[in-house]
């Protein structure tokens, strides 16, 4: 056993090491030094934690029960799933406060909160702050799962009333959450329980799959949050530091986000309230359009006598793994003479950083990598705008088309570029389920294929 004093600093040192590692993560070359600090202040604090307990035999089984699925699933992940993993972990963080909530409601003297059944008054406001919010956490994450996935439809699900509904709903939450503070009864706790895990669902469906990104970032945020309600009911202050950082960040992030994509923060928690909602789908009008394409050859022709090439990589690259042959054409097009750069929306992909990840594994060069901010200008002086498998982030609607449901967003502005060429397997929309206009535009050639595949046919064409 630990004393109260050797508990303490061991947590110490293991919130400094998460906060070196969250300083370390914000840049990419920095990131695995990042990593290594996370990892061992997580050691430190779950070896301290499992030292103040007395009996190990459930911990043990937890640990190995839970260890064997987390390693089987990371050594068959793939990293088009892993956005969707993210979900499904913020779902577990979720479910986890919540069902600490219950235990410690139905059993206090077990976890030292109190010598009887009844809780103080300051722990049933905390515990009712960490289960809501851990369970709103827990559905909304399992929907963001399902959207990410593929399961569940990306387009936005929204109803007559919605926004009122979720308004009562919110009331009656709150007031129930009164009621158990003032007198612990069962019932309240059920039903507040219960109306935050309708709200979880409510909250996420309306969300179009434009905006998922910020919803991956903000369950994050609510994870944090939700440890943090628990950690206080516990007493346990690795628990209430860890989830305060995970909080704060993932807050800060999603308002980042929501700022680069001119969105309202406001908005994306409350389920998109006050969006317009369009509805805009391909070919909804009937008109018949008319679009150019190359093969893998004239792409070749095209990049290798240019001077200037930006590279716009989407979600269909990691489909099709294509980001080891990307760099090795961005290579060969580099000994041609060719200035290659990589241009990164802050919602390429499925999740924040999705694209950064991906060319990372690449080695890609950080210095060739540009945020949508810093190079958008210079599409205007490039003579070629190569889109892999991107499609919303590259979308003229967003700027001229009040109708769409992306309008307002921040696009990479490759329009301005001399010439486009856009590889995709087919001209089906984008995650949002919008027409492109791109790619009916003069100046734009397509390029049908897998990514991949396609890559490869332009790298033995060079």
């Amino acid at each position: 056993m630990m004393t109260a004093n050797q508990v303490a600093l061991a947590y110490l040192v293991a919130s400094v090491l998460f906060i070196l590692a969250l300083k370390g993560l914000s840049s990419p070359t920095s990131a695995r030094r990042g990593n290594v600090f996370g990892i061992i202040g997580m050691l430190i604090a779950v070896v301290t934690t499992a030292l103040m307990v007395q009996s190990y035999g459930m911990i043990i089984i937890g640990i190995a029960a839970g260890g064997t699925i987390g390693a089987i699933i990371a050594k068959k992940i793939k990293m088009t799933q892993m956005p969707e993993l993210v979900a499904a972990i913020h779902s577990l963080v979720g479910i986890a406060a919540v069902m600490i909530g219950f235990s410690a409601l139905y059993n206090p003297q077990a976890y030292g909160i109190s010598e009887t059944n009844i809780l103080p008054v300051a722990n049933r406001i905390e515990m009712f702050i960490g289960v809501i919010v851990g369970a709103i956490t827990f559905t909304g994450s399992v929907i963001a799962f399902g959207k990410l996935s593929g399961r569940i439809s990306g387009a936005p699900v929204a109803f007559k009333g919605q926004h009122y509904l979720n308004l009562t709903l919110a009331i009656v939450m709150i007031g129930c959450g009164i009621w158990f503070a003032g007198a612990q009864h069962w019932v309240a706790f059920l039903i507040m329980t219960s109306i935050a895990l309708l709200l979880g669902v409510l909250l996420i469906i309306p969300i179009g799959g434009a905006d998922m990104p910020v919803v991956v970032s903000m369950l994050n945020s609510y994870s944090g949050w939700a440890a943090v309600g628990i950690g206080f009911t516990l007493g346990n202050n690795m628990l209430i530091i860890a989830g305060s950082l995970v909080g704060s960040s993932g807050a800060i992030l999603s308002y980042i986000m929501c700022t680069a994509m001119n969105r309202s923060i406001i908005n994306v928690m409350l389920g998109g309230f006050g969006t317009a909602g369009g509805t805009v789908a391909a070919g909804a009008d009937g008109v018949q359009k008319t679009y150019k394409s190359c093969g893998a050859e004239d792409a070749a022709f095209l990049l290798s006598n240019s001077s200037s090439v930006i590279i716009v990589p989407g979600y269909g690259l990691a489909v099709a793994r294509a980001q080891h042959a990307l760099q090795e054409m961005a290579e060969l097009l580099h000994q041609k003479g060719v200035k290659v750069r990589y241009a990164i929306h802050p919602v390429a992909g499925r999740m924040p950083g999705h694209m950064n990840v991906l060319l990372a594994e690449a080695e890609v060069p950080y210095d060739q990598v540009f945020e949508m901010d810093e190079i958008n200008s210079d599409f205007a002086e490039t003579d070629v705008a190569l889109v892999i498998g991107a499609n919303d982030i590259v979308n003229p609607a967003a700027k001229t088309d009040k109708t769409s449901p992306i309008y307002g967003m921040p696009i990479l502005e490759v329009t301005r570029a001399r010439t486009v060429l856009v590889n995709k397997r087919s001209m089906a929309t984008g995650y949002a389920g919008v027409d492109n206009d791109l790619f009916y535009m003069d100046q734009t050639m397509m390029v049908f294929g897998d990514a991949k595949k396609v890559v490869e046919q332009i790298i033995n064409a060079l």
